[in-house]
């Protein structure tokens, strides 16, 4: 895992986050803004399940995921 600043709204929190998971929100910014944009319980309960991932196909699934 990476030392990352995760962005929710106006606040920035320095959270570890997979360096997977942040490679695939980097790459997927519609992604990356939806995810910004969800509750902090909402995004902790992402990134539990980002760190329950195994592979890179899976991950870039799981990325995609959130969509919604």
């Amino acid at each position: 895992m990476i030392q990352d600043d995760r962005i929710q709204g106006d606040i920035i929190r320095n959270e570890e986050l997979p360096i997977g998971f942040t490679m695939e929100l980097a790459m997927h910014s519609d992604v990356l803004n939806r995810f910004a944009s969800l509750s902090k319980e909402r995004q902790d309960a992402i990134v539990e399940g980002a760190r329950q991932v195994k592979s890179r196909e899976e991950m870039r699934s799981y990325v995609e995921s959130i969509k919604g």
